[in-house]
């Protein structure tokens, strides 16, 4: 499969991000045909440092997110420099950036500009908390935006204290809404010709996580608190021990309960008024918890997971990493993939008629800056006395 046949191979995009909600998402850009083009500064994409493991030049943190692009180094800082990035987004339709808001402006590429000189060009903008309001134009991160848009305080066991989620799930899923809000403004230019900003804060992106916990809160509930692995609103939906691995049940109607109690052998449970609605079991969940562990202690957690689940009982064994990545179906969906000598994690997104392709593995430093750069115009000579006077560095700088 060529790279050719993706759904955006004729979208060419500029990426300046660094970091993980950029990088995520121009790799699914990248992976669905789009030319991406990342620009790094001179001292490089931070996340070739965060490490170890490395390969080769580079983290795992940056190969896990820069695949799917070619790889060119510049020093935006300098006036020739911003003289390149004007020539590279003649021929683009995206830029993709995530710099402190207003450092654009500082230089004269703000939006306003760049839009009067390339009206077709989409500029998305990755920040913390956009760039006005009371916190805009601070710089946002991970953890932070986890803590204030309310994910730590829902997120931990009962009477714990507050807990991050073990993975940067604010980052990716603004990597993702970017994703969403380029493809809104690629779509929409094909009615106008006209391109537009497109913004994807942290703080957003986290506060839109907060489901059901912020309805729950809108409609008259109580204050959302840390339950576990416990659902706030649906009883059995939680982790149950067995003889071996652990099993998560998500039973959410009474069809699914009667059909988990005919397979744990346990009827007596359906005509418990204890347990007669969803609304009842969340009342006395810890006294049905008790008595499933305990139909639940002789058995197999893989083996019996997958027979509730193909009874119609939503459930699933507890994995671990290693686990995850070798389970069947893992494979069976394409999820890990490898270009070379490089493996990553497959795309989550599925097109029947023109899927993701994986050609391209993370680019070295300033990899193909010659490359790119000719096709927008530049002479070798041109190239070699921008390397000469540093505005494209030829290695990283400290």
């Amino acid at each position: 499969m060529t790279k050719a046949m993706g759904a955006l191979s004729d979208i060419k995009v500029i990426d300046l991000s660094r970091v993980l909600g950029g990088p995520y998402c121009t790799q699914v850009l990248g992976d669905y045909g789009a030319d991406v083009i990342k620009v790094e500064p001179p001292s490089g994409d931070e996340t070739r440092g965060w490490g170890p493991p490395f390969e080769g030049d580079a983290a795992s943190y940056f190969h896990g997110l820069n695949r799917s692009k070619r790889g060119m180094a510049l020093d935006l800082r300098h006036p020739d420099g911003q003289a390149v990035l004007l020539q590279l987004l003649a021929s683009a339709d995206v830029l993709v950036e995530n710099f402190k808001p207003g450092t654009l402006e500082k230089w004269g590429l703000g939006f306003d500009t760049l839009n009067e000189r390339f009206p077709h060009l989409i500029q998305c903008r990755i920040s913390g908390f956009g760039a006005d309001g009371p916190m805009g134009g601070l710089p946002g991160y991970d953890a932070i935006i986890q803590a204030m848009a309310g994910l730590m305080s829902v997120n931990g066991e009962k009477g714990g204290e507050p807990l991050r989620v073990g993975l940067p799930v604010v980052d990716i899923v603004t990597g993702l809404n970017a994703v969403i809000g380029i493809t809104l403004a690629l779509h929409e230019r094909t009615r106008s010709g006209k391109g537009q900003f497109v913004e994807a804060a942290l703080f957003d992106s986290g506060l839109s996580l907060m489901h059901p916990h912020f309805p729950n809160v809108f409609y008259g509930g109580p204050q959302p608190r840390r339950t576990g692995n416990e659902h706030p609103n649906i009883a059995p939906y939680e982790v149950c021990r067995t003889a071996t691995q652990p099993v998560f049940l998500a039973v959410g109607n009474n069809a699914q309960f009667a059909r988990l109690c005919e397979q744990l052998d346990c009827n007596e449970l359906l005509t418990d008024d204890r347990f007669a609605s969803n609304g009842a079991r969340l009342c006395n969940r810890e006294a049905l918890r008790e008595m499933l562990e305990t139909a639940m202690a002789s058995r197999d957690g893989v083996t019996l997971a997958e027979q509730l689940m193909r009874s119609g009982v939503p459930c699933g064994p507890v994995l671990n990493t290693s686990q995850a990545l070798e389970h069947p179906h893992t494979q069976h969906r394409n999820m890990v993939i490898e270009i070379g000598a490089y493996k990553g994690t497959g795309s989550p997104i599925k097109l029947a008629r023109t899927p993701s392709s994986y050609t391209t593995p993370p680019p070295r430093f300033g990899e193909h800056t010659d490359t790119i750069l000719k096709e927008v115009g530049l002479t070798q000579e041109q190239i070699d006395a921008l390397k000469e006077k540093g505005i494209l560095p030829v290695a990283l700088r400290a």
